[in-house]
């Protein structure tokens, strides 16, 4: 249990520092490398930001162990969670622009949930990879 738990932190630590960065990219190629800087306060508070949204999707992933609940229900609770934890960071963290009025917040939101459904995508077609070679090894022993 112990083991899990630290796996998980590592993994959604791991995660949400890659896809803030891979964030933090996007911004300053579209905007120009050489018009954008971060202060050092900027980078500390996108990876403790990003650690602690990885965490809401990845401590959350535990649901999917709970097989007598559907596929759905899992990631709409998985989902839910984690976008919400995003949410509150984003948030306290003024990544998101709440002063400039509601469609920068439904932008916001759109890039949110289309990076989150990408990298939920990839991690259930890994683990559906992987389960499927597992049941191949038992089927030919």
């Amino acid at each position: 249990m112990k083991i899990d738990l630290i796996k998980r932190l590592a993994m959604g630590a791991f995660v949400g520092c890659f896809v803030g960065l891979l964030v933090a990219v996007f911004i300053s190629l579209q905007a120009g490398p050489q018009n954008i800087s971060f202060s050092g306060t900027d980078i500390i508070n996108l990876f403790l930001g990003c650690i602690v949204a990885g965490w809401g999707f990845s401590l959350t992933g535990a649901i999917y162990e709970k097989e007598d609940l559907a596929l759905p229900y899992q990631i709409i609770f998985q989902m839910g969670i984690g976008m919400t934890v995003l949410f509150l960071v984003a948030v306290y963290l003024h990544w998101m622009p709440i002063t400039l009025g509601i469609g920068p917040i439904i932008t916001w939101i759109l890039i949110a949930c289309v990076f989150a459904a990408i990298f939920w995508c990839g991690f259930y077609i890994y683990y559906y990879l992987l389960a499927r070679n597992l049941n191949k090894k038992i089927v030919s022993k």
